[in-house]
């Protein structure tokens, strides 16, 4: 059941860490993924991380797209002012990562992808068990750092 967006609000701002216990295995994954560079190994291991998260937050599983294409970015006056690293589609359960930067087209940095995938899988984890609007809060921040630190640290 979703909520109003004032109440919406105030309770992803109360959530600020997540609740469910990570495995061995998705630190593997993540040190992995950190190391990984071509679209094709982060499309592998980004959707093994993804479906491990899932399935110990039991919720639905995404399908992940990683792609080769350049960030879709915004320009003004010749400069950039606007990226989009990824995407969640919440009614198809589905998450969209571009593994190239916006102007140069290169790889984007092991930090960088994952926080992206992380970033949008949680946009995911607050739709299906949480049951909220999945907005950028102060919460939702912190639940991002609280995944990120549980998945890096040893």
């Amino acid at each position: 059941m979703l909520f109003s967006s004032r109440l919406n609000y105030r309770r992803s701002n109360a959530i600020e860490s997540i609740y469910f216990i990570l495995s061995p295995h998705t630190r593997v994954l993540t040190r992995q993924l950190l190391r990984s560079k071509s679209t094709a190994k982060r499309q592998i291991i980004g959707t093994a991380l993804l479906d491990a998260l899932s399935d110990l937050a039991r919720i639905d599983i995404v399908k992940l797209k990683v792609s080769a294409a350049k960030q879709w970015h915004k320009k003004r006056r010749g400069r950039v002012v606007f990226k989009q690293y990824g995407f969640y589609r919440p009614k198809s359960h589905y998450i969209h990562v571009n593994n190239r930067t916006a102007v140069r087209g290169q790889t984007v940095a092991g930090k960088t992808f994952l926080n992206t995938l992380l970033h949008e899988w949680l946009h995911h984890y607050d739709y299906k068990k949480l049951g909220l609007r999945s907005i950028h809060t102060r919460g939702f921040y912190a639940r991002l750092r609280d995944l990120k630190e549980k998945l890096i640290c040893p």
